[in-house]
């Protein structure tokens, strides 16, 4: 008696995980597991994703400097982290700025990233014009 309960156990778990199984392929389930999670994008070139990715992190519109600097930039330049230039320190932007070729300059420097500061800070998904807002913000320049 116990072997045959042993075999409709077993017939019944293998029901309930084919069941189981079954439910989770739908089309839409299916189009979710194999969604791309992320896109290549070449420095350099405009990269839809990158875009998008701002604009929709910002509920459709970009943000504003003082946003990406209290979310993104404060860790390090609120207290001048590795000699990095404190937010409202207009000398030591200005000195930036100037051996840089100006705010362009800093924002190339910005984009590419430069001692420890990673490509962007930590906003990668930040686009050019809101990655000078904040620097403007911070710099005052």
């Amino acid at each position: 008696m116990n072997l045959i309960k042993k075999i409709l156990v077993a017939q019944t778990a293998v029901v309930a995980l084919w069941a189981m199984s079954a439910q989770a392929t739908t089309n839409e389930a299916i189009a979710e597991r194999l969604k791309p999670v992320g896109e290549v994008c070449i420095q350099g070139e405009e990269c839809a994703a990158a875009g998008a990715g701002a604009a929709a992190a910002a509920g459709g519109a970009a943000r504003s400097g003082e946003e990406i600097v209290g979310k993104f930039c404060t860790a390090c330049h609120g207290s001048g982290l590795l000699n990095s230039p404190k937010v409202g320190d207009a000398a030591a932007w200005k000195a930036r700025a100037d051996a840089k070729g100006g705010l362009d300059g800093i924002l190339k420097t910005a984009i590419s990233g430069i001692n420890a500061m990673p490509p962007k800070g930590t906003c990668g998904d930040c686009s050019d014009d809101e990655l000078k807002a904040a620097i403007q913000h911070m710099s005052g320049l």
